[in-house]
């Protein structure tokens, strides 16, 4: 059985990419990270989760509002 994931980070929209990292970069400055643009093995691996993690609750938080202003509620 194939499987779709490749355990590659490759994005579906490749225009996509400039924009992500633009996101990572605000977000690890917004929580003190310093993130750099390049090799990030100095940073521990709570540094890099919570940069993520961060942008995960942004893009959540974006998606519910839109939802619940399309719907007029």
């Amino acid at each position: 059985m194939a499987n779709n994931n490749s355990g590659s980070n490759r994005m579906e929209v490749p225009q996509a990419k400039e924009a992500m990292n633009r996101f990572k970069m605000e977000v690890a400055s917004e929580l003190g990270v310093p993130l750099k643009a390049g090799y990030n093995g100095d940073l521990t691996s709570a540094q890099n989760g919570s940069v993520g993690g961060e942008m995960v609750r942004q893009m959540i938080k974006k998606q519910e509002e839109s939802m619940s202003g399309s719907t007029g509620q």
